[in-house]
């Protein structure tokens, strides 16, 4: 079950997550992916994360319970996604990365103003599913946001994270080939 995942560990939760479908019911319109890529960030023990030198207003979110969704802008410019992991206070969190378009297609098209990689990168998967800030601190168990379903059958690619310069050696980027 989804709530159990995102009560253990950010590593195995990243894991879990992928191959889950992401939904997105913004604006009258469902739109969703398979989650295809994601990063793991282990809060206060890992250098990278937001949370690491602890609570601000801008990583509130991340200090929440298990499924809240922790939304910000990177580089001023795109929205990104994380999934809270472990218990409250612990700050870790899964970033949602990339996915493989699966309903709504045309919605994601007119929100990304093209048609080819609508959701691979993690500005261009809120983008596609109409994440903005509003959403932070929302639940992905019953929000307007969610994670649904069993994964689908794919191999785990481990990886360094990206777009990182600390612990950027970690492997802790998961991609799902299938």
């Amino acid at each position: 079950m989804i709530e159990a995942l995102l009560a253990g560990p950010v590593i195995p939760a990243a894991r879990g997550l992928l191959g889950r479908c992401l939904v997105s019911d913004i604006g009258g319109t469902r739109t969703a992916v398979v989650l295809t890529e994601v990063e793991a960030y282990d809060g206060a023990d890992d250098p990278a994360s937001h949370a690491y030198r602890g609570p601000t207003r801008r990583n509130t979110s991340m200090f929440k319970g298990p499924g809240t969704l922790y939304v910000y802008r990177s580089y001023g410019i795109h929205w990104c996604m994380n999934v809270v992991c472990g218990p409250a206070g612990t700050a870790s969190a899964v970033l949602l990365r990339g996915g493989a378009p699966l309903d709504g297609v045309e919605v994601m098209t007119h929100r990304r103003g093209r048609t080819a990689r609508l959701a691979e990168g993690p500005g261009n998967l809120t983008q596609a599913l109409g994440v903005t800030g509003e959403h932070d601190g929302m639940s992905v168990l019953d929000g307007p946001i969610r994670i649904e379903g069993a994964p689908v059958p794919g191999e785990i690619v481990a990886s360094p994270r990206v777009g990182i310069t600390l612990a950027f050696d970690r492997p802790w980027r998961f991609v799902l080939v299938r």
